[in-house]
């Protein structure tokens, strides 16, 4: 079998888009008699060698000559920009939407309403949560997004802290909820909960300047950006991950990543963080901050919670490793071609 993999952006680039396509071309790669190209607009090639071919920034000539050597077409999120030559090659297309069309409470563009109309032309659709399929393409196949769990994995380590954010510090992703709930916990207990913050961003300045106001700079580490190694070794001395998002997050593989390095999940329930910690974490009301408060206290104050949602990550894990998504992403492929 012959895959032309499509990712608009892909390594040298960083982010959940590239990472999955990457995850996925190498385990398509790896199976007997499949051939994989990537195909993407990104220039730069990187350091690193790949079994597979990778095409970047193609010409008209070299994707149709492209589309002619494949059995099947694979979009990891819509490329119409570069697979257009296939409305009239016809190749079998699938297409996985990784993130939104039309995100919820946005006005749609002309654009977006043609690109949720070419959807219909596909073989298959796929999404990440059950939010993107119910807002953007209602006959979806549902398949959750993998975390890497080769570097995110729990160790014999003493968990010292209690919570832990990760993320780029913009609004959109509400780490100062986090400090906002700090101070609240602190305020209403003795005891003195501790908050660490792994990223970078605009908000830097003003959740220190949170910190120093509500006299919290003894309990809130600032550690900033962080490779993946070191975010699974501070994941794995903490108890308790927040993901609070005001942004309705597609899916949110951090909480994946948390859960996998022994973290209970604390997310809104904005989007795909629901799907993403399934019955394996607590959801609270998006953008509330009393919300989030009432919802950490209850579980605080409930080991017997605490304890059952650690045992049920292992079974919710196991739904979201890069092997058997893939595998599930291979099944879709191949039952199309039949």
């Amino acid at each position: 079998m012959k895959i032309l993999l499509f990712s608009h952006s892909f390594y040298p680039n960083i982010g959940g888009i590239e990472s999955i396509s990457l995850m996925l071309a190498n385990n398509f790669d790896k199976r007997q008699d499949v051939s994989v190209i990537v195909v993407t607009r990104t220039k730069e090639k990187g350091s690193k060698l790949f079994p597979f071919q990778v095409v970047r920034d193609p010409s008209l000539n070299e994707i149709t000559s492209l589309l002619n050597w494949c059995d099947a077409v694979f979009e990891n999120n819509p490329c119409f920009g570069m697979s257009w030559p296939n409305l009239l090659i016809r190749k079998p297309k699938i297409v996985g939407l990784q993130t939104w069309i039309v995100a919820p409470n946005e006005k749609v563009t002309f654009q977006q309403r043609l690109k949720k109309r070419i959807l219909n032309d596909y073989n298959v659709v796929t999404a990440c949560s059950n939010k993107i399929k119910n807002f953007t393409f209602n006959n979806a196949l549902v398949i959750g997004n993998p975390y890497d769990s080769n570097n995110f994995q729990q160790h014999a380590v003493i968990k010292k802290h209690d919570f832990v954010f990760v993320g780029r510090l913009v609004s959109d992703k509400g780490a100062d909820m986090c400090v906002e709930l700090l101070n609240e916990l602190n305020n209403l207990n003795e005891k003195k909960y501790s908050l660490t913050i792994i990223g970078d961003g605009l908000e830097m300045k003003k959740l220190r300047e949170l910190a120093t106001t509500y006299n919290l700079t003894n309990e809130i580490r600032f550690l900033g950006f962080l490779p993946a190694e070191a975010i699974a070794k501070e994941l794995n001395k903490h108890r308790y991950l927040l993901v609070p998002s005001r942004w309705e997050e597609p899916f949110g593989i951090v909480a994946l990543e948390g859960m996998a390095c022994g973290c209970i999940p604390i997310v809104s329930d904005g989007g795909g963080l629901p799907d993403a910690v399934g019955k394996a974490g607590v959801v609270f009301e998006r953008n509330s901050v009393s919300s989030l408060v009432q919802s950490t206290i209850q579980l605080l104050g409930n080991k017997e919670k605490q304890e059952n949602l650690r045992q049920l990550a292992a079974a919710h894990l196991s739904l979201h490793t890069e092997k058997i998504v893939s595998e599930r992403y291979f099944d879709v492929i191949l039952n199309t071609l039949k």
